[in-house]
């Protein structure tokens, strides 16, 4: 053979497979042989070297069947080659063993296609999968039914073979509705030409810049398809060897758009669509600086919707999550523009005021924020109303930094809470005080039944008429070695709070009941105990169970205890309160209202429910003396109990003139200090054999 005929044959071998080469070499996962008529390899990848041993340079010019093919197939393999060449009937893809240089079986899936050259040669290519790795079935199923395609679809969808001016030559697509145009219309013509001004432009300073600096080059870019907006990226490589450039562009658009669900959802509640705290707390950093540069005042506003927890436990969070909604749209309608609105999380809310000048802007935008509460919330049918409770903190009087002005605002919401609610509160050094000891007063209630820190004392009460003392009421008490004496008023609340309220409410009961057991047994007397029941203790299933036990346990009459309920637990409004009561009520225990007067709706209460005693607020006792209107207003609860049924006992009675004056009044019982401050149980029984006739 001449030389000419040598390059003859060479050129003949590579036309039409060349660029195809350099995309196999790609792909080194996978095995690409490439072999002419006769069955002698032509092309043989990194891929072939890996799973079957030879060396590129051992295998070129080597016949498929002395390579890799097991001598009982060889005969099969040589007809099924012969008859694809000069009959055209292809060989399909199958699971084969096949055989690597050491001798050892190779189990591969091996597809095959055959290409015809402009000289009309004709090269059969083979790819194929080693099985072994092949650990998914799904992958695997895929990778059996289009193992052709495989070797286009390892690159990204579109695959264009360009000069280096641009000019598309070929190319593959596996998704032909990703092009922007269709073939015939970009075949032969200048990528630049194709797309639009400010795409085309990305392509044409990426081409230089790949053919200058031999790298490959990638950008990100986006077109409107006939389906609507599309992003893509494209990377681009250069084969100086042949002048050519290679653009490989794969469709992002899914991609894309779930980056901007994981960017929305990082800074956005996705319940209410409201920037984050993350969000909110960057921005609050952005206006500080700003606030900085102009002199200005900055505020954060930290809002907490009043009693949501029990719309949410009582109507379901389905309702909460609308009642949740529907605030977020009305705190969005009162801000400026320029505003943020976030929510923290749960029902708590913030919103962030800039470029202030003085103070009364944020009162302003605080008292619209309350006043857009007022009118009831319609969800699902029904009217709810909420009420807001806000705290406000001013840069830079009230912290220099996100964290301690978010810190300070969510203080002078508390101290909202506690004025009330539906109001507002600004910051002050007061307030982180009072915050401080509401956190070291909650860190020591922790462990301090197991310390044996608490202690019921009790308060007699006495029987007007008969001037004797007919029974007492249990009061908790607490000395810890570290915060010395702390009072109910601070500590119930915050025990309530954390739910600490339901084991410390059990010690009560048990010493309440086993201590009056050993009074009555001592005065061979019948005494009654009053204890308190908190709202959190209603939610206790084991309540019941408990007191029935414990009576038992203390061997003391159910109609000896009397359970002192204050009108916040029946304005839940939850059936299990109902239902509980019905049951206290069914066991003989005796029922008091506390703190009669200060709710708004206490009249429908007393019908509702089995009360057996109705106790007068002491705010109203300690003016009956002086004050006319309280004096009638006594008045009126008695008799109104009277007619009911009911005891009455007025608590808080410090001075002679209050005993005869409830005295005359018919008040049935009296306790306060006028005749005992709560006392220890051993100084109860001492002081109450002094009234024994």
């Amino acid at each position: 053979m001449t030389p000419t005929d040598v390059v003859k044959v060479l050129a003949e071998q590579l036309v039409l497979t060349d660029p195809l080469h350099h995309l196999f070499d790609a792909v080194d996962a996978i095995s690409v042989q490439g072999y002419d008529e006769n069955r002698n390899v032509i092309y043989w990848n990194k891929g072939s070297e890996r799973l079957y041993g030879y060396k590129k340079d051992e295998a070129l010019g080597k016949k498929l069947e002395e390579l890799i093919i097991p001598k009982s197939m060889r005969e099969f393999v040589i007809t099924a080659h012969s008859d694809w060449v000069n009959k055209g009937i292809e060989i399909p893809s199958a699971e084969l063993i096949l055989r690597h240089q050491n001798g050892n079986d190779v189990s591969v899936f091996s597809s095959h296609v055959l290409f015809t050259n402009k000289f009309n040669k004709k090269q059969m290519y083979c790819i194929d999968v080693d099985l072994t790795d092949v650990k998914q079935a799904q992958a695997q199923a895929i990778f059996k039914e289009h193992m052709l395609e495989a070797a286009f679809e390892a690159i990204p969808d579109l695959f264009f073979l360009m000069k280096e001016d641009g000019t598309i030559i070929d190319y593959h697509a596996s998704n032909k509705k990703n092009l922007y145009v269709k073939p015939e219309d970009f075949i032969g013509k200048p990528m630049v030409d194709i797309l639009p001004d400010e795409v085309a432009h990305q392509f044409k300073v990426n081409i230089a810049k790949v053919i200058l600096q031999k790298d490959v080059e990638s950008f990100e870019y986006e077109l409107t398809m006939p389906y609507g907006k599309a992003f893509f990226e494209a990377r681009i490589s250069h084969l100086p060897e042949h002048n050519h450039v290679v653009t490989i562009v794969r469709d992002i658009t899914e991609k894309h758009k779930t980056a901007e669900v994981i960017r929305h959802h990082a800074y956005f509640d996705t319940l209410t669509l409201l920037p984050n705290r993350f969000l909110a707390l960057d921005r609050l950093s952005q206006m500080l600086n700003e606030a900085e540069r102009n002199n200005e005042k900055t505020a954060i506003l930290f809002l907490d919707l009043d009693d949501f927890k029990k719309v949410n436990d009582s109507l379901g969070h389905e309702v909460g999550d609308k009642l949740l909604i529907e605030s977020a749209k009305r705190l969005n309608q009162i801000v400026r523009k320029g505003d943020t609105v976030g929510r923290l999380g749960g029902d708590e809310f913030i919103v962030l005021l800039r470029g202030l000048t003085d103070d009364h802007n944020a009162v302003t935008i605080a008292e619209n924020l309350l006043k857009t509460f007022r009118d009831p919330f319609k969800i699902d049918g029904r009217e709810l109303l909420l009420t807001l409770s806000i705290g406000i903190a001013i840069y830079p009087d009230n912290g220099l930094c996100a964290s301690d002005l978010l810190r300070n605002a969510d203080t002078a919401m508390y101290q909202a809470k506690g004025l009330g609610r539906n109001t507002y509160s600004f910051f002050t050094k007061e307030m982180n005080t009072t915050m401080l000891r509401r956190l070291e007063v909650e860190e020591q209630m922790h462990g301090a039944l197991e310390r044996n820190e608490f202690e019921v004392y009790y308060q007699p009460q006495f029987d007007v008429k008969k001037a004797n003392i007919i029974g007492a009421e249990a009061l908790l008490r607490w000395h810890n070695p570290a915060l010395g004496n702390i009072g109910p008023d601070e500590f119930i609340p915050i025990a309530e709070h954390t739910g600490l309220i339901v084991p410390i409410g059990q010690f009560v009961v048990k010493q309440a009941l086993t201590f009056l057991n050993e009074w009555q047994r001592l005065h061979h007397r019948s005494y009654r105990v009053a204890v308190n029941l908190s709202p959190r203790q209603f939610r206790d299933e084991k309540l019941l169970r408990f007191i029935e036990k414990s009576l038992d346990d203390a061997n003391v009459t159910a109609d000896s205890l009397e359970l002192e309920i204050t009108e916040g637990v029946l304005m839940i409004g939850q059936s299990y309160i109902d239902d509980a009561l019905n049951e206290l009520n069914k066991l003989g225990i005796k029922l008091s209202m506390d703190d009669f007067g200060t709710g708004y709706s206490s009249l429908s209460y007393l019908r509702r429910y089995a009360f057996d005693v109705l106790k007068i607020d002491r705010g109203f006792i300690q003016g009956i003396p002086k004050n006319e209107a309280d004096c009638e207003l006594v008045n009126a609860i008695i008799a109104m109990a009277q007619s009911l049924g009911l005891k009455i006992v007025a608590e808080g009675v410090e001075t002679k003139e209050q005993v005869e004056l409830l005295s005359t009044l018919g008040c049935d019982y009296l306790q306060g200090y006028f005749f005992s401050k709560p006392v220890p149980p051993t100084q109860l029984i001492d002081f109450s054999a002094g009234y024994i006739n």
